[in-house]
C-alpha cells in the first residue's frame, strides 16, 4: 500500500518539480493523517528529492542535446568555433603588424 501510494504521489505531482520545501510539507501532511511514520516520511522525502535530482538532470541533458540538435541543423557556429576564427584572425594580426611594408 505505501509503495502504491508513493507511486500515484510521485505521477501526480510531478517530482521532477518539486522544491525540497514542497516535499517535506507534504511529508508532514502525510504523517499529520496518519499515512505514514515519521522514519517512513523521512524515508519518502529522501527517496523523492533522489528521484526529483536524478529527474531534473535527465531533463537538463535531453533539453541540452536538442539545443545541440537544432544549432547543428541551422548550421550555426559554435562557441568553440568563433574562439578559433578570433584566434586566427588576431594571429594574422600580429603577422600584418610585424611586416607592413611586405
Amino acid at each position: 500500500m505505501k509503495e502504491i501510494l508513493k507511486n500515484v504521489v510521485y505521477a501526480g505531482i510531478g517530482a521532477a518539480f518539486l522544491t525540497k520545501e514542497k516535499i517535506e510539507e507534504l511529508q508532514s501532511e502525510l504523517v499529520d493523517k496518519g499515512k505514514m511514520s515519521q522514519e517512513e516520511g523521512k524515508q519518502f522525502v529522501d527517496d523523492l528529492l533522489r528521484k526529483s535530482e536524478n529527474a531534473k538532470d535527465q531533463l537538463d541533458l535531453w533539453i541540452n542535446r536538442r539545443v545541440e540538435e537544432q544549432v547543428r541543423q541551422l548550421n550555426l557556429a559554435t562557441r568553440d568555433e568563433i574562439a578559433e576564427l578570433q584566434r586566427k584572425v588576431e594571429e594574422l594580426q600580429v603577422a600584418l603588424n610585424r611586416n607592413p611594408g611586405e
